[in-house]
């Protein structure tokens, strides 16, 4: 029995190293755009504490300290997995977008400057996503279910507590000090994707 020479069609060489060629671009291409996380995850919890800060002053009324109605155990987010860490931010951004982009939030937040907060979060939320699409062609690798479902619990466990409250600037200045503290996690965790 002979073996084949080859493909029987003249072109199959060309399209094939057109194929492979065309998928180390692609893979390039995003390799690229994940190598330009790099910068903004040094700057990217600060630049947010800012906008936050500018975003949502403290309110007019002095507010009743609120004994933690959402708790969240932190030491579910201690990683060494890069992969894990862009996960948890990815999500835990995702969270606070949905919260702050509400249209319920107080009077005396700058509307403009929170249009600037969620911007920089979607962006870097966007960036966080190609990253993982990249890592996810290479290993399908899943995070912990146990800080998935801790995450969604507590983020719902916020929007109920909104709710529950009115929407009342205490209620949100209550927000605006859990998520200060959530983008100083993400600092942490950012960490662990820097390579």
């Amino acid at each position: 029995m002979a073996v084949p020479a080859g493909p029987r069609h003249p072109h199959a060489y060309s399209i094939l190293l057109l194929t492979l060629l065309y998928k180390a671009l692609a893979t390039a291409a995003t390799a690229s755009a994940c190598s330009h996380l790099r910068p903004q995850d040094a700057t990217f919890s600060h630049d947010s504490l800012q906008l936050l800060q500018d975003t949502a002053p403290s309110p007019p009324q002095l507010c009743p300290q609120h004994n933690a109605p959402c708790s969240f155990n932190h030491t579910l987010l201690d990683t060494n997995n890069t992969r894990q860490a862009a996960k948890t931010t990815l999500d835990v951004l995702q969270h606070l977008f949905k919260i702050l982009s509400s249209p319920s939030t107080p009077d005396h937040w700058i509307d403009r400057q929170r249009q600037s907060l969620l911007n920089h979060m979607q962006r870097y939320t966007q960036h966080l996503e190609q990253c993982l699409a990249h890592r996810d062609m290479r290993s399908h690798t899943r995070g912990p279910r146990s800080l998935h479902l801790s995450l969604n619990k507590y983020f719902s466990c916020l929007r109920t507590f909104l709710q529950d409250n009115n929407y009342s600037a205490c209620a949100w200045d209550y927000i605006r000090r859990e998520a200060h503290d959530w983008f100083l996690h993400i600092h942490n965790l950012t960490g662990n994707t820097r390579t």
